[in-house]
């Protein structure tokens, strides 16, 4: 087992936070009417995409019966089918769509995590939980740091909270601390004494959370701006082209 792989699985393992593990194991047990044949995973959500990523993809926490229910980061639910679908339009993602962790999903040169891993009530990660799970993405920026030139953090929260987490990973963050904003770029350079390490470019984006998108806050074209941007920033190849 590589070291990404142990690390995805001492976090599915994860029971520190005990208002999450209720809340989380509740929701497994009683279910959505609309998932009752379902084995809800019910466990902390791991990242997901490929070990050797070029981009990194934040969220804020898997959704109740979404990644809580099938597993994988953004899998089965509506946030999940606006992102997978960008990542698809420029070219990041094998498919548009994501349903289960056996529906065949790739992403090219692109993983995807979050600064909290286990489904919180009313999708609000307390302080103390979100600095509780901070050392996981910590770890997770750590294992990337070889290949890794571009981060998209999506929403203030995943914003507030990974800035933290670059800074121990090794990262220099600018002072005062860049404030969240779509579009947001800010350049993050290699700290002293950390060899090897290359700096990296991190970009804001609104969160594709329903309340956004239905209310056109963040457009279809608006996602793919950014990732298209994100994906060049850390030399992938993005399809250009309007979809």
């Amino acid at each position: 087992m590589d070291a990404l792989a142990e690390l995805d699985q001492r976090i599915s393992d994860c029971r520190a936070c005990p208002r999450l593990v209720d809340w989380r194991e509740e929701v497994a047990r009683v279910k959505r009417a609309a998932f009752a044949d379902w084995t809800y995973w019910g466990r902390p959500v791991p990242g997901f995409g490929p070990p050797d990523a070029r981009l990194l993809i934040i969220g804020l926490a898997p959704a109740a019966h979404g990644g809580n229910r099938t597993g994988r980061m953004f899998t089965g639910d509506r946030s999940g089918d606006v992102l997978y679908q960008a990542l698809y339009d420029v070219g990041l993602a094998s498919q548009p769509t994501a349903v289960s962790v056996d529906d065949g999903l790739e992403l090219h040169g692109v993983r995807i995590t979050s600064p909290v891993h286990c489904a919180p009530p009313e999708n609000k990660p307390t302080p103390g939980e979100r600095d509780a799970c901070r050392p996981w993405l910590v770890e997770e920026l750590r294992l990337l740091r070889p290949t890794l030139r571009a981060v998209v953090v999506l929403g203030a929260f995943g914003w507030q909270a990974a800035l933290p987490a670059f800074a121990a990973a090794g990262w220099t963050v600018p002072r005062p601390r860049p404030v969240f904003g779509h579009g947001t770029r800010v350049r993050l350079d290699g700290a002293d004494g950390v060899d090897g390490l290359d700096g990296i470019d991190l970009f804001g984006c609104f969160h594709v959370s329903q309340r956004n998108t239905f209310t056109g806050k963040l457009t279809p074209e608006m996602l793919r701006d950014v990732l298209r941007t994100a994906g060049e920033a850390a030399g992938l190849t993005v399809r250009g082209e309007a979809v």
